[in-house]
């Protein structure tokens, strides 16, 4: 049964993920793509396998955290800006409650603000398993766990679908980078003089800023940075995940 579920999720996410247009939406069938391989790590059902499992959930969730935590800060950032051409706006269903909603809407972000373009790269290249990130190393492990223990026809399917998922990652990273900043500043807030205050002791001092000096948060920022970090640098530190994961499966088999 869970190798049947497997084979459906894996079939289903990533060619149904092929036609949607709406970002949040293609995260959905890609969460169903990856499900797939969870799945087949559990219908292996062998120490290698759990332990692939296990290291799969981890690397999955510290990648699906900062693709989210990456979208809503396009969001954020966006605010400021208005479309070149204002006939796209009527593409949006929800605008104000939901900035970033369609693919297209990433066309030229790069230009917009190139780490967080940059950041969401490297988590879709980690979705899609381009080495040496560490959705690589998951996918390796759930591969491995399956040929070891004869699932050749299900590690066909996998990989088949795994580069077919990947179609839909590059057209996001096709948008963001090899199409023209389609974004200004929206004329509203470009010449206004805005005041803030800043507490330097117990005085408050006034400062004059524009609405390009305004930047994201730096918990969003240190969140982004450690997370993209992690997805960049782990071959460098594969051990404590590792450990993690081999505690993991100990637990499970004893229980």
């Amino acid at each position: 049964m869970l190798l049947i579920s497997s084979l459906f999720s894996l079939i289903i996410g990533s060619v149904l993920g092929l036609t949607q247009f709406r970002i949040k939406r293609l995260y959905a069938y890609s969460t169903i793509s990856h499900v797939g391989f969870i799945l087949l790590a559990l219908s292996v059902n062998s120490v290698e396998s759990i332990q692939a499992y296990i290291f799969y959930i981890i690397s999955y969730s510290v990648s699906n955290l900062n693709a989210f935590v990456i979208l809503v800060t396009i969001g954020f950032s966006l605010y400021l800006y208005v479309y070149k051409d204002e006939k796209h706006n009527d593409d949006l269903i929800d605008q104000n409650n939901s900035p970033v909603q369609l693919i297209s809407q990433l066309k030229g972000y790069f230009y917009v603000n190139p780490y967080l373009a940059l950041s969401l790269t490297i988590t879709l290249f980690s979705f899609a398993g381009v080495p040496p990130l560490i959705g690589f190393f998951a996918k390796q492990m759930v591969l491995s766990a399956a040929l070891s223990n004869g699932y050749i026809f299900m590690v066909l399917i996998a990989i088949l679908t795994s580069v077919t998922s990947a179609v839909y990652y590059l057209s996001i990273i096709k948008n963001m980078f090899f199409y023209n900043d389609q974004y200004m500043i929206n004329p509203s807030v470009e010449k206004l003089n805005l005041i803030g205050n800043i507490q330097k002791n117990q005085n408050s001092e006034k400062v004059n800023f524009k609405a390009e000096n305004i930047v994201l948060s730096s918990s969003l920022s240190i969140t982004i940075s450690i997370l993209t970090l992690i997805l960049l640098t782990f071959m460098f530190i594969p051990n404590e995940l590792f450990t993690l994961a081999n505690i993991g499966t100990i637990i499970l088999f004893k229980s």
